[in-house]
């Protein structure tokens, strides 16, 4: 199953995947991206909402990225004109991708680290009980403003991590931009991954399956 390829070569996805920027050096998202617009045939652009996203809270993590992914989707069809939104002749516009992530530990959402010391308490955490991503992904037909979305999660079990390999996250500063100081794919933690409940991708921010199967729905098929 694949979207039209009269409405992949003229359509254009504008995908805000980058507008968390969780991890300046470890974001996936533009990648797993790239993997499904080469599966379904389609061209997409990466735009930024910025949005105070301090200013959306919800104590439900569900509740919480799927407002977030809401904001975005509102600050970014507020700044396109009516050419960005226009129709590629099949009778739907471009789509509108947006997406957030937190991570979830013992009922409780963590965001970026304040400084190293609760950043290293996060990681030193995870071996007592298994985070979760809780991510959102949110497919907007610009013409019709017709909305779908869904939630993905994903839980991660793992080994204590020695506090050698915490101190060289710390140095290396990447862990510092994620949300819980959680950075599954980096070489340091992966040998310390017990499993993945869940997908790779969803981990990293963006599950390829849930991208693929709202797009289908947005397109009708």
């Amino acid at each position: 199953m694949s979207l039209p390829r009269q409405r992949a070569r003229n359509g254009v996805l504008s995908a805000d995947v980058a507008a968390r920027q969780p991890c300046p050096t470890a974001n996936h998202e533009p990648q797993i991206m790239d993997e499904v617009a080469k599966q379904f045939g389609f061209q997409y652009s990466v735009r930024t909402a910025d949005i105070d996203e301090k200013a959306i809270r919800h104590d439900d993590p569900h509740k919480l990225v799927l407002a977030l992914a809401r904001a975005k989707c509102d600050a970014i069809l507020a700044r396109m004109d009516a050419s960005e939104r226009a129709t590629a002749g099949d009778g739907r516009g471009p789509f509108l991708l947006t997406c957030d992530q937190v991570v979830v530990y013992q009922g409780r959402i963590l965001e970026k680290p304040e400084d190293q010391e609760e950043c290293r308490s996060f990681i030193r955490g995870y071996a007592n009980a298994p985070a979760s991503t809780v991510g959102s992904v949110l497919c907007c037909d610009m013409e019709t403003g017709h909305r779908f979305e869904a939630v993905d999660v994903s839980h991660i079990h793992f080994t204590p991590i020695p506090e050698g390999v915490v101190d060289k996250l710390l140095q290396e500063g990447d862990c510092m931009w994620c949300a819980g100081g959680l950075m599954v794919e980096h070489p340091l933690v992966v040998p310390h991954v017990v499993r993945i409940e869940g997908t790779q991708d969803g981990v990293m921010g963006l599950s390829k399956a849930l991208v693929a199967k709202l797009l289908l729905q947005a397109a009708g098929l």
